[in-house]
């Protein structure tokens, strides 16, 4: 469906570029755009290859253990179907410390890798309101530390990139209350698969 926009919206802009004669900085913006695209992807992925080693690491050494039984109280209380029994929690815990670290990249493996041993035992195509909760904190989890936003400020040529620490803190936990608060009030509502 995305695509099907973006698709639609270029061709739209390529029409009224040749009516209205724009089609020099049309030729120009695109090339310029392309450019820009690639310098930001190259210096995401310094960031984002050293945190998905870092979770490897973590993981390896048995961190990920100890995080998880310091977070298992809040987690059980999150994921009540999965910690009843035992499904994924391990990966669980992976997925919400990268979400936290705010390591937005290396949380799809992670949660894909989560979901796809929590659905083991539910009907087939259908997500569980542990599922839906554990996309939701992929995207709108607390980020102790933006890292992904940091290095965008950094390629991008910010004088003081950490400037935006609190103002994060503060929105991430705003969407996290509201987001767990209504996957409780819609999974109560809708019932689980």
């Amino acid at each position: 469906m995305l695509g099907k926009c973006f698709s639609i919206l270029c061709i739209i802009s390529f029409i009224f570029a040749i009516f209205c004669g724009n089609m020099d900085e049309v030729s120009k913006s695109v090339l310029q755009g392309c450019e820009k695209s690639v310098s930001v992807c190259f210096s995401l992925v310094g960031v984002m290859v050293l945190w998905n080693g870092i979770m490897e690491v973590l993981k390896e050494s048995g961190i990920i253990k100890i995080v998880s039984r310091v977070l298992t109280p809040v987690l059980r209380l999150i994921f009540p179907r999965s910690f009843k029994g035992g499904a994924a929690t391990e990966e669980i815990t992976a997925c919400i410390s990268a979400s936290m670290l705010g390591v937005s990249n290396a949380v799809t493996p992670l949660a894909i890798n989560a979901i796809s041993k929590m659905e083991r035992g539910t009907k087939k195509g259908y997500a569980t309101n542990d599922m839906i909760m554990l996309c939701m904190l992929g995207c709108a989890c607390f980020n102790i530390i933006p890292t992904t936003i940091i290095a965008l400020r950094e390629a991008k040529g910010a004088e003081i990139t950490y400037q935006i620490i609190v103002p994060v803190w503060i929105c991430s936990l705003a969407c996290m209350v509201v987001g767990v608060i209504l996957c409780r009030i819609l999974g109560k509502i809708y019932g689980d698969s």
